[in-house]
């Protein structure tokens, strides 16, 4: 029989989150008493210091710092229980959020998306278009049940899916276009370079290559391509996203002596299979079996 129950630890653990026992009783909205009391049982029933007081500010015994790690494991897969249980008992989930990296293959991605709402025509489905880190955060802030992202992820679910083929352009009378001899990476630092910013708000991570002294920085992948067809600069860009600018020739890869194209993989994410809904897995497998078949076409 345990001792300790959950809502225990989670008195425990605001008190740690919050700074102190009046700052959580806010929070959380129990009483000042309540959390104490369920602090001390805590301590009384493991014979053990979890907290003190130093000055004015309530800070955790290295023992405390343990107990903390571990009553977080345990809060965080009671809740993922009772998450699996609300999806079990509601049967077909009614929304399914999706976090895409910007350079996965809109096309592939809008068909996938279709097949799925023609199987679960009352699904609402949100797209989070991100770039770099911005899906993983989506991911692990749980405001995407799934992820495409070109980062893995070690806390769930990572699957590598395909791999981006990217190419550097300019616009076909851009100046780069006009040296005779193939062009170097000192070449391109003289010119500007349009690059898409991490959609992530914290742990921003930088892509691709970033050795131009001029640069300009854009939120959406779309910008940047609108900016290397209006010839303000280069860029690296996938392939696939270009494809329809390369064949009316709107953009023209650029003539370099060494690594004319860059590959970057894709992982599917999710943070636990025994959360997905039939939706969910509905979608997964979908884009699995797409991306099979333009593999072999």
């Amino acid at each position: 029989m345990l001792r300790i129950t959950l809502e225990q630890w989670r008195m425990f653990r605001a008190v740690v989150e919050h700074g102190g026992f009046n700052q959580a009783a806010q929070k959380i909205h129990k009483s000042q008493s309540s959390i104490h009391n369920a602090v001390s049982k805590i301590e009384a029933s493991l014979n053990v210091k979890l907290l003190m007081i130093e000055g004015r500010k309530t800070v955790l015994t290295e023992a405390g710092e343990m107990m903390l790690r571990r009553a977080n494991y345990l809060l965080d897969e009671a809740a993922k229980i009772e998450a699996v249980g609300h999806t079990l008992s509601e049967g077909v989930e009614s929304k399914l959020s999706i976090a895409v990296d910007e350079i996965f293959p809109q096309a592939l991605l809008y068909k996938v998306l279709n097949a799925t709402s023609e199987q679960y025509p009352l699904l609402r489905i949100e797209l989070h278009e991100s770039i770099l880190t911005g899906a993983n955060e989506l991911l692990e802030n749980t405001h995407a049940d799934i992820a495409i992202s070109g980062f893995t992820d070690a806390a769930g679910f990572s699957e590598e899916l395909c791999s981006i083929e990217f190419v550097a352009v300019a616009h076909p009378e851009h100046a780069l276009h006009g040296i005779s001899r193939p062009l170097t990476l000192e070449d391109l630092k003289s010119y500007r370079q349009i690059v898409v910013r991490d959609s992530a708000l914290q742990n921003k991570q930088d892509g691709g290559w970033l050795g131009a002294e001029q640069r300009w920085t854009v939120s959406h992948m779309r910008t940047s391509v609108e900016m290397i067809c209006n010839g303000f600069g280069f860029a690296w860009l996938p392939k696939s996203t270009i494809s329809e600018q390369l064949k009316h020739g709107l953009v023209k890869p650029l003539n370099l002596a060494h690594n004319t194209t860059r590959n970057a993989k894709l992982h599917l994410l999710f943070k636990d299979g025994d959360r997905l809904g039939p939706a969910a897995r509905t979608f997964i497998s979908l884009l699995r079996h797409q991306l099979l078949e333009s593999t072999q076409s």
